[in-house]
């Protein structure tokens, strides 16, 4: 009987990969205010995450938010205030001109943000509308309701590779704290019980490399099969 493969053992959770929250400062999502300006009163490090985090005072109540890149303490920024287009400010996509760079975009309007929050990245608003379209870092274009929120800027922490790790101490200890493996081992250098490219006389997939969209979770590895055309097939025209 085959073992399980990494991404089985990963779906089925455990204290291997789930991130450890007790280590994480708190959480970062959208401050629930309508139109405010607030004080950068601290910039930290957040040891589940590479980005930094910035400490926001808005009269008196701080709130926790990915920092900005270039972003500095005693700088203002402010939630829900048309017009201010700064790097840090959070402001509704119906709001932000084309052409603007944004980061930590709600996928539902209130829900704090959910997608480009990595450090370094940031999303492009392409045109507005009915719906506001954003092209993400992946180069997916991707439609959003105008009254979800964003931040302006790219997210701060882009030069983290920059510095290298230098020995695979430091490197296992960065990747145990974020919960992920620091190496990662392909299938056909596993033997056949590991994984369903494993074994044979020498390195090699030995079977399809393209598998079933409809294939159970141990099945799975590989390339996914393309998806069916649909329409008329084209004619090469004689």
């Amino acid at each position: 009987m085959g073992k399980r493969i990494i991404p089985q053992r990963r779906g089925r959770g455990g204290m291997q990969y789930r991130s450890p929250g007790h280590t994480h400062k708190g959480v970062i999502r959208h401050p629930p205010i309508r139109e405010k300006k607030g004080i950068v009163v601290d910039l930290i490090h957040d040891p589940g995450r590479i980005a930094p985090l910035a400490k926001v005072s808005y009269e008196g109540k701080v709130y926790l938010q990915l920092a900005a890149d270039g972003l500095s303490v005693n700088d203002e920024v402010s939630v829900g205030i048309a017009g201010d287009i700064k790097a840090g400010s959070t402001v509704a996509l119906g709001l932000i001109p084309e052409g603007t760079t944004v980061f930590n975009i709600e996928k539902q309007p209130g829900d704090g943000g959910k997608y480009v929050r990595g450090a370094g990245t940031g999303a492009l608003v392409i045109t507005q509308g009915v719906k506001t379209n954003i092209r993400l870092p992946s180069g997916e274009l991707k439609m959003f309701d105008p009254n979800c929120r964003a931040t302006i800027g790219f997210v701060a922490g882009s030069g983290h590779l920059d510095r290298p790790l230098a020995k695979a101490g430091k490197k296992y200890h960065a990747y145990k704290r974020k919960s992920k493996a620091h190496l990662k081992v392909s299938g056909v250098a596993m033997n056949a019980v590991d994984h369903p490219h494993g074994g044979g006389a020498h390195q090699h997939v030995g079977i399809p490399s393209t598998v079933s969209r409809n294939a159970p979770p141990g099945r799975k590895v590989g390339q996914l099969s393309p998806k069916k055309r649909s329409g008329k097939k084209n004619r090469r025209m004689k």
